[in-house]
């Protein structure tokens, strides 16, 4: 870790597992030094924490990717440390391979982070009093980061004290979304794509090499559509869609297809037969809420064509009848990703100032 500085903008990068030769990498943003003079004189202080899940459909993106600046800022100025993680990318990994690596992110970081930040701080020289309150545990995530954060909420120990979902994918797995095929643009007016252009992406997969982290690449200018995905990972999200396969790229169920098995259940009259995913019900988060799921907030645009405002609504309605702290708030005309587009910052300023505080409540 070398590489290493200490400051608000450039993070402490740590390894936080290591699968089959793939680290998997966390990110670790300790409030500026003047912050800490506000909670203290002690020698070290242990301060709350909220590790936070990037989203990109479970196919790309990685820790830095669709940062939000927001969010940290805010944090930091309350005294609380953010953290963002990488984890396994679909395909060929899995949900289980997401879960299995947000279950070991928040032990890592309940457990061996302080020990490896005494170390890394005094080989940099830095007399950072920050480190991490193990009880004061917090989740965030963005659309399919949101998926990420509710797998924290059930399986994580310990147990996150507040969860944070913005526009977050899973609250409701059994929609059109998922499980239809489409034939006409159904996302932000995008076009249709050609699955021969993504072989390498569709199962059965050849030498697909497992990664956690798939950065976004745009073309250039000078391409004949400028700024377009160079990256394929970044469009086969919107392909599973497409295809109405998505859920057997989540759960690795392709023979037989989990998606055709549950086309025709959802549009029936009878009530949904829980059997059809009982192999995978584990990581469906709307089949595993308890009253012992954490505070939520919950964030989406009523506009929103990547993850539909139903999934929040449905976890909000799940969350409510087990009794859970929850608020739902929903932004008029709001697609997906509002809270990077230009001016995000000033438009849902009260919106932000709500949410910090929220956690802030929870954490403190």
């Amino acid at each position: 870790m070398s590489e290493n500085q200490c400051n608000a903008d450039s993070p402490l990068t740590f390894i936080y597992k290591e699968v089959d030769g793939i680290r998997v990498l966390l990110d670790v943003y300790l409030p500026p030094d003047g912050v800490d003079q506000q909670f203290g004189q002690q020698v070290i202080q242990y301060h709350p924490v909220v590790v936070y899940f990037h989203g990109g459909g479970l196919t790309v993106g990685n820790k830095r990717s669709w940062f939000p600046t927001w969010l940290k800022s805010r944090l930091h100025a309350r005294g609380i440390i953010f953290i963002s993680a990488d984890y396994h990318l679909i395909p060929p990994g899995t949900g289980y391979d997401v879960l299995a690596d947000v279950k070991d992110a928040i032990a890592f970081v309940a457990g061996d982070l302080n020990v490896q930040l005494d170390q890394e701080l005094a080989d940099l020289g830095s007399g950072s009093r920050f480190r991490i309150d193990p009880t004061s545990i917090g989740v965030a995530g963005t659309s399919a980061g949101g998926f990420c954060a509710y797998l924290c909420a059930i399986y994580a120990v310990p147990k996150p004290k507040v969860v944070l979902s913005l526009y977050g994918m899973g609250g409701d797995f059994l929609t059109d979304q998922y499980l239809t095929p489409k034939t006409q643009s159904f996302l932000r007016g995008r076009e249709m794509l050609d699955p021969a252009q993504f072989s390498e992406y569709i199962h059965p997969f050849n030498d697909l090499q497992s990664t956690s982290d798939s950065p976004l690449v745009y073309h250039p200018k000078s391409y004949h559509i400028p700024g377009y995905p160079a990256n394929p990972r970044m469009l086969i999200s919107r392909l599973y869609l497409q295809l109405g396969v998505a859920l057997d790229y989540i759960t690795g169920q392709h023979e037989p297809s989990l998606s055709v098995a549950l086309r025709n259940a959802i549009h029936t009259e009878d009530p949904f037969d829980e059997a059809l995913i009982s192999d995978h019900k584990i990581i469906f988060p709307q089949f595993n809420v308890t009253s012992d799921w954490p505070a939520t907030y919950l964030i989406h645009g009523t506009n929103d064509t990547a993850v539909l405002l139903r999934e929040s609504r449905n976890l909000h309605s799940l969350l409510l009848k087990a009794g859970v702290e929850v608020i739902l708030e929903e932004l008029p005309g709001r697609e997906h990703s509002f809270d990077y587009q230009p001016g995000a910052e000033l438009e849902n300023e009260r919106s932000f100032d709500n949410i910090v505080q929220f956690l802030y409540r929870h954490l403190t």
